[in-house]
């Protein structure tokens, strides 16, 4: 007889594992099927041990620069193996927390490759090729993704890498080619530049970064060709070529020139293709847009009993999203099972902050000015740079700026685009403010502490208004 639980989760990323322990704390009989690594690829090869390798290059930079700071730091070097290592490190002791949690929850794992082969049931199929049959009165399909391959670039971990790659490199690149330039593609390039590459990004659109904010794209172009980046906008890898000395790639300029340059190596970050292939979703009717699930706001699929959550549903593709997602999953099946003490909230997507940590960071939540004026806002537009603030030229980083968009009728924060030192730790002050629905009276009447970066904040919402102190 098949093992047979309330909810069984297919996926142990951010989305999965969260989800399964807020299942278990509801007190649902959980599962978890996973075929690789508890955590699944943030927790492994993905946000963490990415940013244990950013910490390295950020502490690296620091010390090349250390004079600035009245010090002396001589005949300073990188090793970029002891640099790797700390960064499985880091990851390898986050998958041990994973494990315990799933043990503290009394969460059963099942490890193997899981295929929905009818409604409530799910196959497992482990590496000896043993296949155990599951049955749940729920499955949450948590199946994450995977960089997308362009054909003429096909990864071969040696000279054409992905980030999984490029997070335990053989060696470190000399001349390095970045396509695309999203937040994996700036950060690998950030890292790489820091540690002593030479780095071209090359990216289709007219600007880096592009879902940013405009402003915030110009501003990090100019600061990553100050670094002694590359970048080339409006452009296009046409082919590629690798051999065993490096990689020729031919690449489309603005001006529609193709001209031929040599790399060392090339890192593709030009997206992500979901995780939905051979998981048996079409057989019991789940529908899917290009690859990915299709489900409500509260993670429901069109099949009773079939969910979805994270990297495998339409974006943003970010594991704080699919945290999120998780938890109102698993909320919204306890109520169906009976439950009448949870009360899951949809997911609005417009307060889903986003950070990028390449050198400066960049971190932003809601609508840009543009996309704000196109929803037929009329705006109120505040911007305050950080070389007007005392903590930011204390610390030796006055180079950014916070931008705050407000509706010009009610005052609704509808955006705040960030971009300097440390901004991934300051948003999460707007998104607690655009969830609390608040307006430029609320901010304007907090009192932020001094000195701190967050004064920033404050002074943004002020400008936007024209009441700035300290421009």
């Amino acid at each position: 007889m098949a093992d047979s639980y309330d909810v069984i989760v297919l996926g142990s990323g951010p989305g999965g594992y969260v989800s399964a322990i807020r299942c278990a704390q509801l007190g649902l009989k959980t599962a978890i099927v996973e075929r690789e690594l508890l955590g699944g690829i943030c927790l492994n090869w993905g946000c963490i041990p990415t940013k244990a390798l950013l910490r390295s290059a950020e502490v690296f930079h620091q010390m090349k620069h250390a004079k600035a700071y009245g010090l002396a730091a001589e005949n300073i070097s990188a090793d970029l193996n002891a640099v790797v290592k700390r960064s499985r490190g880091v990851a390898s002791q986050l998958n041990k927390g994973v494990t315990h949690l799933m043990k503290k929850n009394k969460i059963a794992v099942h490890t193997g490759t899981g295929k929905v082969v009818a409604k409530g049931k799910l196959a497992v199929t482990d590496a000896d090729g043993k296949t155990t049959e599951l049955q749940a009165r729920h499955i949450i399909v948590a199946t994450g993704a995977r960089a997308r391959e362009l054909p003429f670039a096909k990864a071969d971990g040696k000279r054409i890498w992905t980030y999984r790659h490029a997070m335990t490199p053989s060696e470190m690149p000399t001349k390095l080619l970045v396509m695309g330039s999203g937040a994996i593609g700036i950060e690998f390039a950030s890292f790489f530049n820091d540690m002593g590459a030479d780095v071209t990004v090359v990216e289709m659109l007219d600007r880096i970064v592009p879902v940013e904010d405009a402003d915030v794209s110009t501003f990090l172009e100019k600061a990553l060709t100050k670094q002694g980046m590359t970048i080339m906008t409006g452009a296009g890898v046409e082919a590629i070529t690798a051999s065993d000395k490096g990689v020729k790639a031919k690449i489309k300029g603005k001006d529609g020139k193709v001209t031929e340059h040599e790399f060392s190596h090339v890192i593709s970050a030009v997206g992500i293709v979901p995780n939905t292939e051979e998981i048996g979703l079409e057989g019991v009717g789940v529908k899917l847009d290009r690859g990915f699930i299709q489900i409500d706001d509260y993670g429901r699929t069109g099949v009773a009993g079939i969910w979805a959550i994270g990297d495998c549903t339409p974006g943003p593709w970010l594991a704080h999203k699919a945290s999120h997602e998780g938890v109102t999953a698993a909320e919204a099946i306890a109520k169906e099972l009976g439950n009448k003490d949870v009360h899951p909230h949809p997911l609005d997507r417009n307060n889903i902050p986003g950070c990028t940590y390449c050198h400066p960071q960049i971190a932003s939540v809601g609508m840009t000015e543009a996309k704000a004026k196109e929803a037929g806002y009329e705006v109120k537009v505040g911007n305050f740079p950080f070389i007007g603030n005392g903590k930011a030229i204390a610390l030796g980083e006055p180079e950014g700026f916070i931008k705050t968009v407000f509706d010009a009728k009610t005052g609704e924060l509808l955006g705040a685009h960030m971009i300097g030192a440390e901004v991934t730790e300051l948003i999460q002050g707007y998104v607690v403010g655009k969830t609390l629905e608040t307006t430029e009276a609320e901010l304007m009447n907090t009192v932020f502490p001094h000195p701190t970066l967050s004064e920033m904040m404050h002074e943004a919402t002020l400008a936007a208004y024209g009441r700035a102190l300290h421009i």
